[in-house]
């Protein structure tokens, strides 16, 4: 979150997600070892529910294996009839420590050198020990029924399913919007309401890439409506996200997948999607998940 306030318990159903990708490539282990960690931001809907971006859950890895279509959406590779895009993945795990605490895994480079066991052995010690840690629970990774990673702003919905329970009650579950709640606004001058997102992602982009690992908030004005990006109504809205007296900070790395929220309210209208530089300033975009296909995808996993 940049130009953030802090959170200071405010939103205990905000989490970060850790999750291993076994295809993509960490520069510190090259192109010949394949796999590296990733964070997003979530909210817990629902007991074992949580809800984040499509990009967040997308080729998550199983047991440490690729669940990744190569480019094939129809790709079944392990043969359990549904496509391999990551659906079921459980190399994923979430915390909702205001303040996340890294110090139980041992930093990268100490696999990341000749004769250190490289990725199998860092996904091996990491994946014990964040299995043994109570603050983190491990989940499956569900991107959107339509969600491709080639177009992810189409479709950036995604739900990981917790082995266990958040631990939260009812009344601090985060709430799923009406169809088309966000359609109230757009005849309303940009001023006249306040929306907040919530995430753990770092507090400036380039060239710095300031904080990030700590639950932080901000307030931020809707900008676009419908059309984002030559998109069409009903995909994306564009949120303020600078410094400004009346509208403070917005959103950055690593806030992918957090919810922007109603004003005060937990009613969530968005998740974090994309940002629109590497500076984190200007705008962020925001995916809508007040659209039909969105709520019923969502909704299958609240049944």
């Amino acid at each position: 979150i940049t130009n953030p306030t802090p959170d200071n318990g405010e939103h205990p159903q905000v989490g970060q997600l850790l999750f291993y990708v076994p295809d993509a490539i960490d520069p510190r282990f090259g192109d010949g070892d394949p796999g590296s960690w990733f964070n997003c931001s979530g909210t817990v809907i629902a007991d074992k529910i949580v809800l984040t971006a499509g990009h967040c859950t997308f080729a998550v890895g199983s047991n440490g294996k690729s669940t990744d279509p190569q480019g094939d959406p129809k790709a079944d590779t392990n043969g359990d009839g549904m496509a391999d895009n990551g659906t079921g993945g459980n190399d994923i795990w979430f915390t909702t420590q205001e303040t996340v605490d890294y110090g139980f895994l041992p930093p990268s480079s100490t696999f990341a050198c000749e004769g250190c066991g490289g990725n199998a052995a860092r996904y091996a010690t990491w994946s014990r020990a964040l299995n043994k840690n109570r603050s983190w629970l491990r989940g499956s990774a569900h991107p959107h029924d339509l969600y491709n990673d080639l177009a992810f702003y189409l479709h950036d919905a995604g739900v990981v399913v917790l082995a266990k329970s958040s631990g939260l009650k009812r009344a601090q579950f985060g709430r799923l919007p009406a169809l088309g709640h966000l359609d109230a606004y757009f005849a309303q001058p940009r001023d006249s309401q306040r929306f907040t997102p919530v995430g753990y992602g770092l507090q400036g982009g380039f060239p710095g890439y300031e904080g990030g690992d700590t639950r932080y908030q901000a307030s931020v004005m809707l900008i676009d409506q419908t059309g984002v990006a030559g998109l069409g109504s009903g995909i994306s809205v564009l949120f303020s996200n600078d410094a400004g007296a009346a509208h403070g900070g917005g959103t950055c790395f690593g806030d992918s997948g957090g919810p922007v929220f109603d004003g005060d309210t937990t009613t969530i209208v968005a998740v974090t999607s994309f940002s629109m530089n590497q500076t984190c300033t200007g705008v962020g975009g925001g995916y809508r998940i007040d659209q039909e296909d969105d709520l019923e995808f969502i909704g299958g996993f609240l049944r």
